[in-house]
């Protein structure tokens, strides 16, 4: 009887359990794996609310999650709870996403003992350290340590060449938000979200540590500006878990309540309901971008460089920073201008076509020789 490849899938936020859980589903559906997955709690409920929609169920978590915790801490605990869990529990593969400190934490458990590390969603690259942070520098270290390279596009894969990386151990796959996009739109988009008539609803999220402070008081001024220049608008903001950002958020918007929602975070087939319904969406998350971009729906991206400068030169998405004014002027133009609006539905998809949790699966078959 062939030996089962035992494989570990660390997921610490939201977005990894999004992202991954289609690929966990697919694993655990083929009998040459033995599936484990190990959440560290860098969130807690948004990333077991995530997880619950895809039916899958954490065989442990690290519950490391504290309020206001610091990188130091959520960085050295990922690495000493994943440590001790494959001490204790032997691995063939780890498989780690994106770009959060969970990802490089547990790479690097898994580098100091040896296990092959599969990086989904490498390559990534904004060349700037410290933008998004500390996003940029733990995808940088955590490609730095990982054996198998599943890179979203052909100029993803580029950056890990550029960088020295074995051109044997990359594989462009396209991003496995895609698959769980189309799996959520094909088969379990529930709507719980009650759309006020046909107002223009924008969809707004913002979280980054880099906008923290004043870049954030400036989005929420923008905010208001939009609503004054069109007062038909209602806005949709589910407000982020963490304190230094909802408070701001909420102090500067709340007396808008005529044209904003406010939500908590939002289960993911209400969050993709939302920007199905949006008119655009305005945001500084990395996987929006890339939703949007399979949606059609322009997004303003509240960032000074992305690491998905594909959706910049396509142009489903346009930068505009933390600058109140370009935020303004961008958002009238897509209210205010269809053939504008409609520039965004020929735009294509740059991040894939929602078979890349297969190409993963059968490129991890390769590696083990299956």
């Amino acid at each position: 009887m062939q030996k089962l490849i035992k494989l570990l899938c660390v997921i610490g936020t939201r977005p990894e359990a999004i992202k991954m859980s289609p690929l966990i589903n697919l694993l655990k559906g083929d009998n040459n794996f033995e599936v484990k997955v190990l959440t560290t709690g860098q969130h807690t409920d948004m990333l077991r609310q995530a997880l619950a929609f895809f039916n899958i169920k954490a065989d442990f978590d690290l519950n490391i999650m504290r309020e206001r915790q610091s990188l130091d801490y959520i960085t050295s605990s990922v690495l000493t709870g994943v440590g001790r869990y494959l001490d204790e529990n032997s691995q063939d593969i780890i498989l780690v996403h994106g770009d959060t400190s969970t990802t490089f934490a547990a790479a690097l458990a898994g580098f100091y003992r040896k296990i092959p590390v599969g990086h989904v969603e490498a390559g990534l690259r904004s060349k700037n350290i410290y933008l998004p942070f500390p996003e940029e520098i733990n995808r940088v270290l955590a490609d730095r340590i990982a054996s198998l390279y599943f890179a979203p596009t052909e100029l993803d894969a580029e950056n890990l060449k550029h960088e020295g990386s074995d051109p044997s151990k990359i594989f462009v796959t396209g991003n496995t938000v895609i698959d769980a996009l189309f799996w959520t739109l094909s088969n379990k988009l529930n709507n719980n979200i009650n759309f006020e008539n046909d107002a223009p609803l924008i969809l707004m999220t913002a979280h980054r540590r880099e906008s923290w402070g004043e870049p954030l008081v400036q989005i929420c001024h923008a905010v208001k500006d939009i609503i004054n220049a069109r007062p038909d608008v209602k806005f949709l903001i589910p407000l982020h878990k963490n304190p230094t950002v909802r408070e701001v958020i909420y102090k500067e918007l709340k007396d808008f309540n005529n044209n904003i929602i406010f939500t908590e975070p939002l289960d993911y087939p209400d969050f993709v309901a939302a920007m199905n319904k949006s008119i655009f969406i305005l945001s500084d998350s990395g996987g929006i971008q890339e939703e949007a971009s399979a949606l059609r729906k322009p997004v303003l991206i509240m960032r000074t460089l992305s690491e998905r400068p594909q959706a910049v030169t396509l142009g489903t998405g346009v930068l505009v920073g933390t600058d109140r004014n370009k935020i303004l002027e961008q958002a009238l133009k897509i209210l205010n201008n269809k053939d504008y609006r409609e520039y965004f539905l020929t735009r294509g998809m740059p991040f894939g076509d929602g078979t890349a949790c297969l190409k993963i699966r059968d490129i991890i078959l390769n590696y083990f020789k299956f």
